[in-house]
């Protein structure tokens, strides 16, 4: 009923549960326990039609009441062992493939981010694992435990009358085809239904992250309107699953009557003709009856086995992708770096679209670089590429001439601090937001971080001061308070290497100007790279780098190239004539 692509894909999700075998050997054992007592059931109905109805024995009467509560408690006990075990088993790999989804999304590249919707990702960590745990578990409990009654039901049936099994069984070969048209509509209308879920949480993460836009402009019925289209499409596909699930069980019960009319004829017949006595029937009656009720519900296990693989394949999809960024397994340890860097020949491109082409560019230990130009002339892309958020495809980037490539990962981020144009800061205590730039921080060093960055002078009048939580994204803190609060950050990381990209962009004037102080006397002895929109912050820089559609044009100091008449002069005056 199932293909073979998607058995693949559920096996695989199967084998996580390898760590717990103890649990699923203890859920196994329960369900033989189970399908156990419903075939001694349908045996016993033998004797008590044969010894003890027809011949009239009243002697066995109060043995009944004992074996029917002694068949129950088994089933009981056992029916709880096995479901308690077997979805704590499978909460147990969800969680771990939760986690393993999570970490490896943290060790996939920028470029993968930049293609992909983090909505998407947050749906598929969420909404799809969330419809795998949920289908998967009932697969699980009930996969296992009907089969083996299935199974067991089936060898009595045949133990008892092997031509009225036959006959029983005729049926069975016509549910399959239905089932398997069933199934593929299932999976199909599944993944389709999870897409769209990924779309629903795409528009949450950005009608919340943006809600001062939406608000400012008006557009909450805009929308709105959105997410009603977009939970339409949820529900198209969505109901169709409904649709292919309700569907199963009346076309089982309809083949299964056939069966089981054929064989209250054809056993009727075999009674009148002596060939069975009637306990024997009314036991393989029993037995077929009870027989029908596991393959239904295995039907419905089949439909679950094709949402679970639905939801698997995209939860698989993001396993599967392979970073882009890999790191050295035989890494240059690098230490504290002196500091110097530089660009050979460096060309990059967004898919198609080039940003860098062939940049040389060196910096001695401690300078302090300022990278000007248009937007969109690569000035950014050119730090990211030192932080290895890329790799450029054409060129080597060296830290004390060390190819980057060969740096492992704590050697790389732990020489480079960012203060980036986009301020975040998590939903957290303003001692923690500073603190994540070094975890082993004091916090006396915390405090001494802010108070370099000018951030002590807010943070003393909050009510809690450092404890104070600030928010989701800092909403609590204006945008010059985030941004040193992120100054801080880099202030405490204390690298050796130092990327300012708008980092005072955010500031009003007055904070500007304690910040400059403070990021001055944090540039000391540090190669700084520095990318501002406003020239009047870059003009003490020991060099300036002024690029163009991803070239560099000219390289010198504030005075030196205000003497050339070039790019940056342009720029300079047509900034200077903004009143910038």
């Amino acid at each position: 009923m199932v293909k073979k692509k998607n058995l693949a894909v559920f096996r695989r999700f199967l084998a996580y549960l390898r760590p717990y075998k103890g649990r699923v050997f203890i859920a196994v054992v329960g369900s033989l326990l189970v399908a156990g007592s419903n075939v001694a059931i349908a045996k016993l109905i033998q004797p008590l039609v044969d010894k003890i109805i027809a011949v009239g024995d009243a002697s066995l009467i109060k043995f009944v009441p004992l074996v029917v509560v002694a068949l129950a408690i088994v089933k009981g006990v056992a029916r709880y062992g096995q479901e308690y075990f077997i979805k704590t088993a499978g909460q147990l790999v969800v969680q771990d493939l939760r986690n393993e989804i999570y970490t490896h999304s943290l060790s996939l590249s920028m470029g993968y981010f930049s293609r992909h919707s983090s909505g998407q990702l947050l749906s598929k960590i969420i909404n799809d694992i969330g419809m795998l745990q949920r289908s998967a578990a009932d697969v699980l409990v009930g996969g296992v435990r009907e089969s083996f009654s299935l199974i067991g039901l089936v060898v009595l049936a045949f133990y008892n009358d092997w031509k009225l099994a036959s006959v029983a069984f005729l049926v069975l070969p016509v549910a399959i085809i239905p089932a398997t048209v069933i199934g593929r509509k299932i999976k199909n209308n599944t993944r389709k239904g999870l897409q769209a879920m990924g779309g629903l949480s795409a528009i949450l993460q950005e009608t919340y992250a943006g809600i001062k836009v939406v608000k400012s402009f008006g557009r909450e019925k805009d929308e709105s309107s959105r997410f009603f289209y977009e939970n339409q499409r949820y529900y198209h596909f969505i109901r169709k699953v409904l649709k292919y699930n309700s569907a199963s069980a009346p076309i089982v019960e309809l083949l299964g009557s056939l069966g089981m009319a054929g064989v209250a004829w054809y056993g009727l017949h075999r009674v009148f003709s002596g060939a069975i006595t009637q306990g024997e029937l009314f036991s393989f009656i029993a037995a077929v009856a009870m027989m029908y009720g596991p393959v239904k519900r295995l039907s419905k296990v089949s439909n679950l086995v094709h949402t679970s693989v639905g939801a698997a394949e995209r939860v698989f999809e993001v396993i599967d992708e392979k970073p882009e960024i890999t790191f050295s397994s035989d890494p240059v340890s690098l230490g504290r770096a002196r500091g110097a860097v530089a660009f050979h020949r460096v060309t990059f491109a967004y898919d198609s679209l080039p940003v860098l082409k062939g940049v040389s560019l060196t910096v001695s230990a401690g300078e302090v670089v300022a990278l000007v130009g248009p937007s969109g002339s690569g000035k950014t892309t050119m730090v990211g590429l030192l932080n290895r958020f890329y790799d450029p495809q054409e060129g080597v980037i060296t830290i004390d001439g060390v190819d980057i490539r060969r740096l492992s990962l704590a050697d790389l981020t732990g020489n480079i601090a960012l203060v980036d144009q986009e301020t975040f800061l998590f939903h957290d205590t303003i001692m923690n937001n500073i603190r994540y730039g070094r975890q082993d921080a004091s916090n006396d060093e915390v405090v001494l971080a802010a108070r370099q960055a000018c951030a002590d002078e807010f943070i003393d009048l909050l009510p809690e001061k450092y404890e104070t939580s600030i928010g989701d994204r800092g909403l609590r803190l204006s945008g010059g308070q985030r941004q040193r609060i992120c100054i801080a950050r880099a202030i405490l990381r204390d690298a050796p290497i130092l990327i300012l990209d708008e980092a005072t962009s955010a500031l009003d004037t007055e904070s500007e100007s304690m910040v400059q102080k403070a990021l001055a006397n944090l540039m000391a002895n540090r190669t700084t790279f520095v990318i501002a929109h406003r020239l009047s912050t870059v003009r003490y820089a020991d060099t300036i780098v002024v690029l163009e559609g991803g070239e560099i044009r000219d390289v010198g100091s504030h005075e030196d190239l205000l003497a050339k008449d070039g790019l940056y002069k342009k720029l300079y005056e047509m900034q200077f004539e903004d009143g910038q």
